[in-house]
């Protein structure tokens, strides 16, 4: 009798069948994963890609508009890149502004206001956090409440008391209410505290106090240096923000000659105007008025340049984006 071998294929083994229906099942799904994903971060993509002109736009027209010259600016087909970069109308903008002056008195008060307030709101914003005060619920209630509270309301009785100190055409009305922490800058600076200090850790203030330090020193030597990325926060927030403040420099600086930028843009549009209402309208008006807000917002910008890193894992670390 003939014997016959029989080859049986493997695949065709029900375990086996069933092994390769499943790694062809999680193949499919794996392929599915993937397509999710690459079209999610294509959509953020296109988010961020929109977001990222319509903040840029506005720079990108104002840095064309005042490398242009008179040919550039009549010629409809120049549209973004001037044949020719013409550096006439920012130096126009320059001596308009008194530049080197107003960019000086900015800069003071503006880090002066800065320092002030990152130190301040430090001690407050620890104080709410850490320290067993009477009625600390009510009075952060009242913190919160400056909110509400717009600076126009206040204004006019700060404006008087002011007056009655002769304080008018002065900058101390400016920077005195920040060695306080006042206002809806300071409750700001000093929520971002608390939120910083109430996530430390409470074994270091109780290893301290057995040490024998007080609250003070704990405060200085403890819980400050771990504050670095609020300090950096609360530092450029305040200085940005008192960079392009225009609401009390133009109440308590009216008519004086020593005036920041913010406010010397109001009086480059005013030179403009009546440059206009005497002579007619001319083809470097706008450009002008563009080259004005460039050089104001240049410092700003250089300076978020060159702190974008720390200022971010800042923002993280204080709890700014929960």
């Amino acid at each position: 009798m003939e014997r016959t071998d029989i080859t049986v294929n493997p695949n065709h083994h029900p375990a086996r069948r069933k092994g390769l229906r499943l790694r062809r099942i999680k193949h499919i799904m794996v392929g599915k994963e993937a397509d999710k994903g690459l079209l999610y971060r294509l959509f953020i993509y296109f988010i961020l890609i929109t977001v990222t002109y319509i903040y840029l736009k506005p720079v990108f027209y104002m840095v064309s508009s005042m490398l242009k010259n008179e040919a550039d600016l009549i010629d409809p087909a120049v549209n973004w890149v001037p044949r020719t970069v013409y550096f006439g109308i920012l130096q126009d903008a320059w001596d308009i502004l008194h530049f080197p002056k107003a960019f000086s008195l900015s800069l003071m008060v503006s880090l002066s206001v800065a320092c002030l307030q990152t130190c301040s709101c430090a001690v407050a914003g620890y104080a709410f956090a850490r320290l067993r005060i009477p009625f600390k619920k009510t009075l952060f209630f009242l913190l919160l409440l400056s909110f509400i509270v717009p600076p126009q309301v206040t204004i006019l009785p700060n404006l008087i008391f002011a007056g009655k100190l002769d304080l008018i055409r002065t900058y101390i009305p400016i920077m005195l209410p920040a060695l306080f922490g006042h206002g809806f800058k300071g409750a700001v600076f000093v929520i971002i505290y608390r939120q910083f200090f109430a996530n430390q850790p409470k074994e270091l203030e109780e290893a301290a106090k057995i040490d024998g330090a007080s609250v003070f020193r704990i405060f200085y030597r403890v819980m400050l240096p771990l504050a670095k990325p609020a300090i950096l926060v609360v530092f450029l927030f305040s200085f940005v923000w008192t960079w392009n403040d225009f609401y009390l420099p133009s109440m308590y600086l009216t008519g004086s000659e020593n005036v920041p930028l913010s406010l010397s843009i109001s009086t480059a549009n005013s030179a403009i105007q009546q440059r206009l209402a005497m002579e007619g309208p001319s083809i470097f008006d706008e450009p002008l008025k563009m080259a004005s807000s460039f050089l104001s917002i240049l410092p700003p910008l250089i300076l978020y340049m060159f702190a974008q890193r720390w200022f971010v894992e800042g923002v993280e670390r204080t709890g700014l984006v929960e």
